[in-house]
């Protein structure tokens, strides 16, 4: 299985967004490797998903390939004066050998540690029938309200509604022209799609989500709706993830990845992913490498406290 976080679109994505990337590839190991800046002109060099290794194409060991990368890794850290290198490996293959060349298990996650993904290759009937009978009812509400799924890129209706949930559930928001060019070129390309899709309710989007389409999985990246008491009642999240599988299945889309679960940090969200019947997946975690050791000390101590 391989991530959208290590296409070469993401990567476009996230230099058009402004950071600094690079990408490693010698046919045998795959990085994207992301500059995250921190205050104070600090950094630290950040690879998602990753590394992915071709273990078809290795012939003297994969200690010796991750070493090599891991150099590489190191030497670039250094060039741009990186407190640290963190990693969020997709596959616990090499771990151990992570851990040989100095990398520590670390609490700060950047992507979600665990998911949940729907098999949208079972037919609609198994498919309701996984769900917890709550998650099935409130569909019925939602479609008795008479909700309409509707699809197409409206940045400003999408921005108004995330505006409005992360009021109510107080979170912090990317900027708008994250949004806007996340939903644009060069995302655009071949290998990653994206779109956004609204649940509307007499013409007014009352619900959305940013989805994203990489090989045969679709993931459930954004989401975002108005939680006024007119329109809360009616359900409409839950017809739009159930419409998006099913349109996802129209177009021969495989999985459907609710992207990220935390019954402590989200308990909410959680249940509502875990209504659907999904497998459970978790992912091996963060690991950082120290470089310049007394700022990263400092760095954890900052982080602590605030």
């Amino acid at each position: 299985m391989k991530s959208f976080l290590q296409s070469k679109e993401w990567l476009e994505f996230h230099k058009s967004a402004g950071r600094k990337t690079w990408r490693f590839d010698d046919g045998k190991v795959i990085a994207n490797i992301i500059r995250h800046d921190l205050p104070l002109g600090m950094n630290y060099l950040y690879i998602p998903h990753g590394p992915e290794i071709n273990l078809d194409y290795i012939t003297g060991g994969l200690k010796n390939e991750l070493e090599h990368f891991i150099s590489y890794l190191k030497n670039l850290a250094r060039e741009q004066k990186s407190i640290f290198i963190k990693i969020e490996p997709l596959h616990d293959s090499a771990i151990e050998l992570l851990y040989g060349a100095g990398f520590k298990k670390s609490s700060k996650k950047v992507q979600p540690n665990r998911s949940v993904i729907i098999d949208l290759e079972k037919p609609e009937y198994d498919l309701l029938g996984a769900m917890h009978h709550k998650t099935r009812y409130n569909i019925k509400v939602a479609e008795r309200n008479g909700l309409k799924f509707v699809t197409g890129n409206n940045i400003d209706v999408f921005w108004e509604l995330l505006k409005h949930t992360a009021k109510n559930d107080n979170f912090s928001t990317h900027p708008k022209e994250y949004y806007e060019k996340l939903c644009s070129p060069p995302t655009g390309g071949t290998g990653l799609k994206t779109e956004m899709v609204f649940v509307q309710h007499e013409g007014v989007s009352i619900t959305g989500a940013v989805l994203l389409a990489y090989g045969d999985t679709v993931y459930y990246l954004h989401g975002a709706m108005d939680r006024s008491p007119k329109y809360k009642p009616m359900m409409a999240p839950y017809l739009l993830h159930w419409e998006v599988m099913k349109w996802a299945k129209g177009y021969g889309i495989k999985y459907y990845d609710l992207w990220g679960i935390d019954a402590k940090k989200w308990p909410g969200v959680t249940r509502f992913k875990l209504g659907w019947g999904g497998r459970q997946v978790e992912y091996p975690g963060a690991f950082d490498m120290p470089i310049r050791k007394f700022w990263f000390l400092m760095y954890k101590i900052i982080r602590k406290i605030f």
